[in-house]
């Protein structure tokens, strides 16, 4: 898509005052989709140096924004933890061309917001927590299921930038489980649910995305019962929050849902015995 109402391109590492028509740009694969009539100047990041992913010495895993989806997926081949196999699963969750896999960013997929973005569901379900920076340099720590709010929905304000998604490093020890529902064989996920068994205490987490306008994250201090997990599903997300387009209507999706929880519930409640 040839975005003509865009007169300007600005390297982000040479800071300069934000305005109105300004958006930032990562890879690009969303932004040259289909027309952007609103955007007269892009922030280019890809020059910002950032490393795409990082190890803490507390365990912890800080992503770039800027990241791409192959650049994680290599990486996590190499990681030596017991969730490693959920990165390559939501990675693989994208369905994409090869041009797509090396240019879209982690920090794209999750600020576009989309009910099926994968990487919202990969760092939703790992207790992601986004660093935003604003255009005055104040910082501020957002969990993920906090940061997309609706369907094309999330709370950046004005100008400011997602920097990096950190996952903390007992999450990444959990046990996971997967479960993915398209209408068709190729098709944007309808129902994408994970979950993950702490080694540690027994407790479980279920996280609902696709499915749902907003990625919604359930906690059990021990694997419920299927009664207790489908009350809680049923008590997190409202009427009208079950995800209505082309690619499922809300009664599939719901469905689906109750149907892959309760599967999660099992496999990972047998592992815990």
């Amino acid at each position: 898509m040839d975005l003509n109402t865009v007169v300007e391109i600005r390297d982000a590492r040479h800071p300069a005052p934000w305005r109105p028509g300004d958006g930032w740009l990562g890879g690009g694969t969303y932004l040259f989709s289909e027309p952007q009539p609103h955007l007269r100047r892009l922030v280019d990041l890809s020059r910002t140096g950032w490393t795409p992913v990082q190890q803490h010495p507390d365990g912890s895993l800080e992503i770039a924004a800027t990241c791409t989806i192959a650049q994680l997926s290599r990486f996590a081949k190499g990681l030596g933890a017991e969730s490693a196999p959920l990165f390559e699963q939501c990675c693989r969750a994208f369905l994409a061309s090869f041009k797509i896999w090396n240019m879209a960013t982690v920090g794209g997929n999750i600020c576009n917001a989309l009910p099926a973005g994968p990487m919202t569901s990969l760092t939703a379900a790992l207790d992601g927590e986004c660093l935003l920076i604003a255009q005055d340099g104040v910082r501020r720590r957002v969990r993920v299921t906090d940061f997309v709010t609706g369907a094309g929905r999330k709370v950046l304000a004005e100008g400011e930038l997602l920097r990096s998604v950190t996952l903390p490093a007992r999450v990444l020890a959990c046990r996971t489980a997967f479960r993915q529902a398209s209408l068709y064989g190729l098709g944007r996920s309808g129902v994408l649910i994970i979950g993950t068994l702490d080694p540690l205490d027994g407790s479980l987490a279920v996280t609902l995305t696709a499915s749902t306008v907003r990625p919604v994250r359930l906690w059990f201090p021990l694997p419920p019962t299927a009664e207790a997990l489908r009350t809680a599903i049923g008590s997190a997300v409202a009427d009208d929050e079950w995800f209505d387009d082309i690619h499922g209507l809300p009664e599939w999706r719901r469905h689906m849902t109750f149907r892959y929880a309760e599967e999660i519930r099992r496999e990972l409640g047998e592992a815990a015995r």
